[in-house]
């Protein structure tokens, strides 16, 4: 018998930490899990989920005014924010029920409060202290707050998904994922919203060709772009709150959404006092491919390591772990290849490397792509297009990389996902018979390399 209360102690009851503790327990370990806030961590309680269902909330707009296209008298439509949340608020706290009992049946003891190392294998949580042979952090990470002037006056996504008042003009500051999502909710929930970010396209790291047409599908859906901005001071003025750019540019907005990068969370844990390796910059703690830290008895996953930011990847991180240190089956995840999905409007679906990316990795690239109208718009009228690139080894014919942006992107991606982690060759696209009528046939039907 061990001498440690448990076997293991995550701290951190998301995605992450509630799958490798629920792994970690099939497989035999006496596992604790620790909590200071609600069980479902950022993607269930405050981020993917909540955000997805806002997403789908907003996309009526898009279905009344096509609606007459398609023979469909509509009366004039209302918008009741307050109702939509209370709804998400009622299946947000369903999921945690359901996240709870998970844990329950799975045999994993929850510590609620919050947790710190103490060493390394003690956790003091809620005044108590707990042992464990190994112990696994995983308490993700939160909205980052630059060193802006005023930025205090601004709200963060988590404060955004519990507004009951709709604002008339939003200013969203940042480029990334939860910025061009929200820009696009409240888009379509009918606040006029300018999206201000310092590159010149958002969404930096993504294949060119799709970061260019999200910004003209974001322009021709009414939100105003403002690139390369770079916030230096928020102000309370008469009408709102005023935003000035390193140039002097300003923007007066009713609200303010900061969405300006993310920190992972590991403040207060006390992982520096006994020897966890935590880069002093990002806040991110250093683990091995395995996710073990500099403390061997240590490891951490998900968003706390800022590896890939994404909830499958923390899951997949954590029953890695759970069968390297509990199942007798070491394994790493790789990292090199990640579907994921943007939940802009329109949509994006990416995997691989981008077009800039392959070519500088040193690979001879031949490129096809499909610009296109999809059938769903042609009734309606509405001018918004779909476009899909495939990036192919010209010297082996392998499929580097899949880039799409239009309607369903994400839910395509993920079934062309299987094919090139699988190491699928663009014969293979092409031996692969359509579905017809659809969107995601075009993925097959590429003949005609693109000509440069």
């Amino acid at each position: 018998m061990s001498d440690y209360d448990f076997d293991l102690i995550t701290i951190g009851a998301g995605s992450g930490g509630v799958a490798a503790s629920r792994h970690a327990a099939v497989h035999g370990a006496r596992v604790a899990i620790c909590e200071g806030d609600r069980v479902g961590g950022t993607c269930v309680i405050r981020g993917c989920v909540p955000k997805k269902l806002l997403m789908y909330a907003s996309q009526f707009a898009d279905a009344f005014a096509d609606a007459p296209g398609y023979g469909w008298e509509v009366v004039p439509p209302s918008f009741d924010l307050a109702a939509l949340i209370g709804a998400k608020d009622r299946e947000i706290a369903r999921l945690e029920t359901i996240y709870r009992k998970m844990l329950a049946d799975g045999h994993v003891t929850l510590l609620e409060g919050h947790a710190r190392v103490i060493d390394a294998h003690t956790v003091e949580v809620g005044g108590r202290r707990v042992s464990a042979g190994h112990l696994l952090i995983a308490t993700g990470g939160s909205p980052s707050h630059p060193p802006i002037e005023g930025l205090e006056l601004a709200i963060s996504s988590n404060e955004l998904l519990d507004l009951t008042e709709l604002p008339q003009r939003l200013l969203v500051l940042g480029g990334g994922y939860i910025a061009v999502e929200f820009a696009g909710i409240f888009a379509g929930f009918g606040s006029e919203v300018t999206l201000a970010y310092r590159a010149d396209l958002p969404l930096r790291g993504f294949d060119q060709d799709i970061r260019t047409r999200l910004a003209t599908a974001m322009a021709e859906r009414g939100v105003t772009l403002s690139p390369g901005f770079e916030p230096v001071k928020l102000e309370r003025v008469a009408g709102g709150i005023r935003c000035t750019a390193k140039d002097g540019r300003t923007v007066e907005a009713d609200m303010v959404l900061s969405a300006l990068g993310r920190r992972p969370n590991t403040d207060g844990l006390g992982l520096a006092e006994v020897g966890v390796d935590v880069d002093t910059k990002s806040g991110a703690i250093r683990v091995s491919p395995e996710s073990q830290t500099s403390v061997p008895s240590i490891y951490a996953v998900g968003d706390v390591t800022d590896r890939a930011a994404l909830t499958p990847v923390a899951i997949a991180e954590g029953r890695a772990f759970a069968d390297t240190v509990f199942g007798g089956t070491p394994r790493a995840v790789d990292h090199r290849l990640i579907a994921t999905a943007v939940f802009s409007q329109p949509a994006i679906g990416t995997i691989g490397l981008s077009e800039s990316d392959a070519v500088a990795a040193g690979h001879a690239v031949t490129v096809f792509e499909a610009d296109f109208r999809p059938m769903k718009h042609t009734l309606a009228g509405r001018s918004e297009r779909a476009y899909m690139k495939v990036i192919v080894d010209a010297d082996n014919d392998k499929v580097l990389g899949a880039h799409l942006i239009g309607a369903d992107s994400g839910e395509i991606i993920q079934a062309l996902a299987v094919a090139i982690t699988m190491g699928a060759t663009k014969a293979d696209l092409d031996r692969t018979l359509a579905v017809h009528p659809t969107s995601a046939e075009e993925l097959v039907l590429l003949r005609t390399p693109r000509a440069d």
